[in-house]
C-alpha cells in the first residue's frame, strides 16, 4: 500500500473512484451529508477537519456522512464536481481553494458553503463583506494575497542584496493572480526585478526552474496553489538543485525541503471550518456568520536546506521563527 492509499484508508475515503471523485461511505438515511470540494487533494488538512467534527460529536455513519470530490489541481473538473455535490443534496459544502469556492457558488446559491482556505473573498467578489457575508458563503480565509508583501520583506531580510527574483505561480488561479499583483507592487518599490514563471501543469516545473537559472534569478517565490501542493517535494528539490533559496506561504513545503515559509496553520484553518459546519448543521445561516481570519501566523525555517544552499539565516529571523527544522 502506497502513502496515498494509506491516507485514503485512514481518512475513510474510498479508492474505488477516480482521483477527482473520491467518495466516502454511502450516507445513512437520516444523517446530514457534508460535501468536501477541494481544488487539490490536501488529505492531511481534511483529516484535521474530520477530527474536529468528531470532537464536536459527529460520528460518521451515525449522525454525519461525507462526500468528497477532489480535483487534484485540475481546475477544469471543479464545476462538474460541484454539480455532483448539489445533485446529492448535501447539507453543506466545505471547500478548499478559491477556485473550489467559486465553482460551488456557481453551482448553488442555496446550499451553505463553508470555506476552509482561500484568498480575500471580498476582493474576489465571493461575499459582500467579512463581517456580514450576505449570501450562502462563510467560513475561513487564509488571506494568502494579503501576506504576500510580508513574505517578500522576509525574503529581503534573508537576502538583502537580492536584485532578481523568480516567481512560480499557476496562471489559471484567480487567487494566485491577486498575489502576483501584490508581489509586483512590492518588488517595484524595492527595485527588485521579477522573473515570472507561470505554469499550467506539473509537467512544466522542470523547464520553469531551468528558465529561472538561465534568467539569473537569485531566489524563488512560490505562490501557493493546489496544483503545487502535491508537487511540493519536487518543487523543493528543484529549488535546491538550482541553488535557489525559496519562500512559501505553507509550512508543508518547508517540511518537504523548502527553505522557509510564513503563513497560517492550515490544519487550524480546517478545524475552524469544521466549527462553522457544526453551526450551520445546527441551524445557523451562513449570511450571518462573519468570515474568520487567521489569528496566528507561523514562520518556519529549514536549516538543513539553508546549509545545502549556503544561506546563513539572520539571527533575528531564527529568533522569530516558530519552528526550525534541522
Amino acid at each position: 500500500m502506497n502513502r496515498r492509499q494509506a491516507l485514503f484508508a485512514l481518512f475513510g475515503l474510498s479508492l474505488g473512484l477516480p482521483a477527482a471523485r473520491e467518495s466516502s461511505a454511502q450516507p445513512t438515511a437520516k444523517a446530514p451529508v457534508v460535501g468536501l470540494l477541494d481544488a487539490g487533494e490536501r488529505l492531511e488538512w481534511w483529516a484535521a477537519f474530520r477530527q474536529q467534527l468528531r470532537e464536536l460529536g459527529y460520528v460518521e455513519g451515525q449522525n454525519v456522512s461525507f462526500e468528497a470530490r477532489f480535483a487534484s489541481g485540475r481546475f477544469e473538473q471543479l464545476p462538474a464536481l460541484a454539480q455532483e455535490l448539489v445533485r446529492l443534496k448535501v447539507a453543506v459544502i466545505a471547500t478548499s481553494g478559491t477556485v473550489a469556492t467559486q465553482s460551488a457558488l456557481r453551482a448553488t446559491t442555496t446550499i451553505p458553503i463553508v470555506t476552509a482556505t482561500g484568498d480575500d473573498p471580498v476582493r474576489l467578489g465571493v461575499v459582500a463583506s467579512l463581517a456580514r457575508p450576505g449570501g450562502n458563503v462563510t467560513g475561513v480565509t487564509s488571506f494568502s494575497g494579503e501576506l504576500t508583501r510580508k513574505r517578500f520583506e522576509l525574503l529581503r531580510e534573508v537576502l538583502p542584496k537580492l536584485s532578481r527574483l523568480a516567481v512560480l505561480w499557476h496562471r489559471d488561479s484567480p487567487g494566485s493572480a491577486l498575489a502576483m499583483r501584490d508581489l509586483e507592487a512590492a518588488a517595484r518599490s524595492s527595485k527588485v526585478a521579477l522573473q515570472v514563471q507561470g505554469i499550467k501543469s506539473a509537467d512544466e516545473l522542470t523547464e520553469a526552474f531551468s528558465a529561472m537559472t538561465r534568467g539569473h534569478a537569485r531566489a524563488v517565490f512560490v505562490i501557493a496553489d493546489p496544483l503545487f501542493f502535491s508537487e511540493r517535494r519536487r518543487i523543493s528539490d528543484l529549488a535546491i538543485k538550482h541553488k535557489l533559496p525559496s519562500i512559501y506561504g505553507v509550512s508543508d513545503y518547508v517540511e518537504a525541503g523548502g527553505l522557509f515559509s510564513y503563513g497560517p496553520s492550515y490544519s487550524d484553518l480546517f478545524r475552524h471550518a469544521a466549527v462553522y459546519v457544526d453551526k450551520i448543521l445546527k441551524g445557523a445561516k451562513p449570511a450571518d456568520l462573519p468570515i474568520e481570519q487567521p489569528t496566528k501566523l507561523e514562520l518556519v525555517i529549514n536549516q538543513k536546506t539553508a546549509r545545502a544552499l549556503g544561506v546563513t539565516m539572520p539571527r533575528l529571523i531564527l529568533l522569530r521563527a516558530d519552528r526550525v527544522l534541522d
